[in-house]
């Protein structure tokens, strides 16, 4: 039986939650016209006046947010409410220029702890189960964003942050520990790790993780419910809209639900700015409804994914995302080639191999070069340079199928590429530091 956190919003009728975004969304562009100088800057250049703004079929009049113009707002170009009314800030990972700084009122916070309950309990989450929190802690919003999500649903709470994974391990043993969130890297990790420690995990009690932060791919997915015995649901979010709990999965594990009381999403053509109809693949655009401190309007985020709508086999009537399939400025223009890291990654799982791998892209006599690291297994090991040679070979021409060029692959030893304990480090793109 499907459970609901908020049966109400989560299985709204169309109607109902088309009435319900109108009127929030017509009382956000005036509480952001009114108090946020930067947006309203950008609204009277495009010509638009709150009035202009009748419901959601309106909201291409808006002009676009993106990360430059959080950056160039920081810290506080972007905030809607007095300082004295907000509780706490979250910031981005981003190695880049500014940091992106979000605030939050404590009605921020409650309205993102209950959208993190209702992935968790989609996730089969009760105030029975033991949730074991290895995000990272502190600026990132996934410790804190699930840690709310499992104190809302009343679950026992272990607060661990990511990193010491033998600890992770034996409070998981030690405390029964039924659900785990944390990146799909470090879930790969800790499941590569109960194996080398002899835990079976039927030895576990673990049911269920909600893994999130980094794209996966469904090899990955069925990689990790193989190595804990568990199901593995994916969660979506971004510290500027709030954090994770933007969209969750359900039951199905065919796309995320977004949770659209709260969001709205859009898919738009990421070359025109146009909107795209439901079912085509574009980029992602969020309009927050409900935020107070940092409610943002129309921002790009960049992930490209599509949308599609009616009633799931788990009643949520909430539209739902696809596992985004890379990011429009992540990917990698290798000779004139559009390549995403999870191709790459869909391959090496196909064909046996681990998903620790290192992708390293660089120019030299002015042509592109792709090299690609792949830990093997213990199993796929062999002394004979010869057999390593051929598996080198049939890797590179798996993957040349599936991108339509030629990389350079080189097989190493297990554990010889730096564990990530937070957002894996997939890529380095080595052009862009001689560009």
């Amino acid at each position: 039986m499907e459970r609901y956190w908020n049966q109400e919003m989560e299985c709204a009728s169309p109607e109902v939650m088309k009435k319900l975004q109108d009127e929030r969304l017509v009382a956000q562009v005036k509480h952001v016209y009114e108090n946020v100088k930067y947006y309203r800057d950008l609204m009277d250049e495009k010509g638009v006046k709150p009035e202009d703004i009748k419901g959601t079929e309106d909201l291409r009049k808006l002009p676009f947010l993106s990360k430059a113009d959080l950056r160039d707002a920081y810290p506080f170009g972007l905030l809607a409410k007095p300082l004295s009314e907000c509780v706490r800030i979250h910031s981005t990972s981003g190695t880049t220029g500014r940091r992106v700084v979000a605030f939050y009122t404590q009605n921020d916070i409650d309205l993102w702890d209950e959208c993190c309950a209702r992935a968790i309990t989609a996730a089969g989450g009760t105030n029975e189960d033991v949730c074991q929190v290895a995000y990272g802690f502190g600026l990132f919003t996934g410790g804190a964003g699930l840690n709310g999500g499992s104190h809302t649903v009343g679950c026992l709470t272990l607060p661990m942050s990511s990193g010491n994974t033998d600890r992770q391990i034996q409070f998981m043993q030690d405390l029964g520990a039924t659900i785990l969130c944390c990146t799909p890297s470090y879930a790969a990790y800790i499941g590569e790790t109960i194996h080398e420690m002899g835990i079976s995990p039927d030895d576990l009690k673990l049911k269920a993780g909600i893994f999130g932060a980094e794209p996966w791919t469904e090899e990955m997915r069925r990689s990790i419910e193989k190595s804990l015995g568990i199901k593995a649901y994916d969660i979506y979010g971004l510290t500027e809209i709030s954090g994770p709990g933007v969209a969750f999965e359900c039951s199905e594990q065919n796309g995320m639900h977004i949770n659209e009381d709260n969001f709205i999403a859009e898919i738009i053509d990421p070359e025109t700015g146009e909107p795209l109809p439901d079912g085509e693949v574009g980029e992602l655009v969020f309009t927050s409804i409900t935020k107070e401190a940092f409610p943002l309007l129309r921002y790009r985020t960049r992930d490209l994914c599509r949308l599609t709508r009616g009633k799931c086999s788990c009643g949520r009537t909430l539209v739902k995302m696809a596992k985004p399939m890379g990011r429009s400025d992540d990917m990698m223009i290798i000779r004139g080639v559009n390549v995403f890291p999870s191709q790459i990654e869909t391959v090496l799982i196909e064909q046996g191999y681990s998903p620790n791998y290192l992708i390293e892209v660089d120019r030299v006599n002015n042509s592109d070069t792709l090299d690609i690291s792949v830990e093997m297994n213990p199993d796929q090991f062999s002394d004979k340079v010869k057999d390593m040679q051929k598996q080198e070979r049939e890797l590179a021409e798996a993957i040349k199928t599936m991108l339509g060029i030629n990389p350079k692959v080189h097989l190493v030893s297990p554990k010889s590429i730096t564990r990530s304990e937070g957002k894996a480090v997939r890529v380095i793109d080595r052009r862009k530091l001689h560009d």
